[in-house]
């Protein structure tokens, strides 16, 4: 037996012993407590709360505020903007937003973006209906930066 497998062996047989005295509760051996487990938060953690010049968009309880006035939005409008507004500055492109909101792969037809950032607008009203930014040839953005004209 080479040294290297004594030292396992005698490491084994030491574990083995610890185990059967800890059973058999050994008086000259305290019963160790198991750690400690950290205590489960109450509550989960929230969702974020987008704030841009008046626009609330508040992904916990999916509600979408535009100047203290609650809009209404399907599911994919509110996907679209939230994750428009949560990856600022980011140009997108049509295949990109299909992939990523409507988790599908694009074939073809990727007009339906258009059509869905086009009643967004209409609905974040002629104020910030700037905010989400069209990129001639590549997609959109949503841009703090851009202001009504």
């Amino acid at each position: 037996m080479t040294l290297r497998h004594r030292l396992v062996h005698r490491v084994y047989r030491d574990r083995v012993a610890t185990a059967a005295e800890l059973r058999r509760g050994d008086p000259a051996r305290p019963v160790p407590r198991p750690p400690a487990i950290a205590p489960r938060a109450t509550e989960p953690p929230r969702a974020p709360v987008h704030r841009v010049r008046g626009l609330v968009v508040d992904c916990d309880s999916r509600s979408v505020e535009v100047d203290g006035r609650q809009l209404e939005l399907t599911c994919m409008e509110f996907e679209l903007l939230a994750h428009l507004v949560a990856n600022r500055r980011r140009v997108y492109s049509r295949p990109q937003l299909m992939e990523l909101v409507w988790q599908q792969t694009p074939v073809g037809y990727t007009r339906t973006v258009d059509v869905h950032i086009a009643r967004l607008r209409s609905k974040l009203g002629p104020g910030h209906r700037t905010l989400i930014r069209t990129v001639r040839q590549v997609g959109y953005a949503f841009d703090p930066a851009n202001r009504a004209r």
